[in-house]
């Protein structure tokens, strides 16, 4: 995890991730806060081979112009951008172009190698890493898409609560390992708050790990009941945390 915090965290960073497949580097969205937090871990831009944007809130595409700019002018090259078809024109036109545009002509694809995706759809990004895209309520009238990793890991990209999703996942998909966003003020009106989150029954809350969280969250450790916090800067292997479920709840 490059950072674990919500979009006016402080003390973490925002919730963006670094995915890695057999010396393959994706990052999961690139807020604003993501180029210090790769420069916290002493990564460069040039060790990632692609990015995936889920929607276009500035604690999850805040730092693309940042990064579009040194690949293109420190690196020299452009790397891949998966994004979802409805999100690349708005991505563009309402975040991207006011910084980037240089001239009339300029485009998204004048700095990623862009590959759009839909729903319905599991791509292989790498040998090893397989992802699809789930459109997830968060802001009305907004696209945010979460994803499903390895056909076993749902990561959520800031969604409100949705049980019925989570047991569809569990129940029909074999998903063993959820990271959920959780904001801790109640009612949750854009992000799930922990007081709905508690309500999922216990073999949900065993697989799901919190993050997109505020500064407070040390008030919240042991008030999560079955569920811990994922933590930023921590490299998790990709069958670490549902062995880590299984461990918690034989305890």
């Amino acid at each position: 995890m490059l950072g674990t915090g919500s979009a006016f965290a402080k003390t973490f960073y925002n919730n963006n991730a670094l995915v890695y497949a057999n010396g393959y580097t994706l990052l999961v969205d690139c807020g604003i806060t993501a180029p210090a937090a790769l420069h916290s871990l002493g990564k460069s831009p040039d060790e990632i081979h692609a990015l995936l944007v889920t929607h276009i809130h500035a604690d999850h595409v805040g730092g693309l112009e940042e990064i579009a700019f040194r690949m293109k002018f420190q690196y020299q090259r452009k790397p891949l951008l998966y994004v979802p078809e409805v999100l690349a024109v708005p991505l563009w036109e309402n975040a991207l172009k006011g910084g980037l545009s240089q001239d009339e002509g300029h485009t998204l694809e004048d700095y990623f190698d862009v590959r759009l995706m839909e729903e319905g759809h599991e791509y292989e990004l790498a040998p090893g890493l397989c992802v699809e895209i789930i459109e997830t309520p968060h802001i009305p009238n907004k696209a945010s898409f979460s994803l499903y990793l390895n056909r076993h890991l749902f990561y959520s990209a800031d969604m409100r609560f949705n049980p019925e999703l989570l047991h569809s996942l569990v129940d029909q998909r074999g998903c063993d390992t959820i990271l959920h966003d959780c904001q801790f003020i109640n009612p949750g009106a854009v992000h799930a708050c922990l007081d709905d989150l508690v309500t999922l029954p216990e073999f949900i809350q065993q697989r799901l790990w919190l993050m997109h969280y505020a500064d407070n969250q040390p008030e919240y450790i042991g008030k999560t009941g079955q569920m811990r916090f994922i933590e930023q800067q921590r490299l998790y292997d990709d069958t670490e945390l549902s062995k880590l479920n299984v461990e918690f709840n034989e305890a």
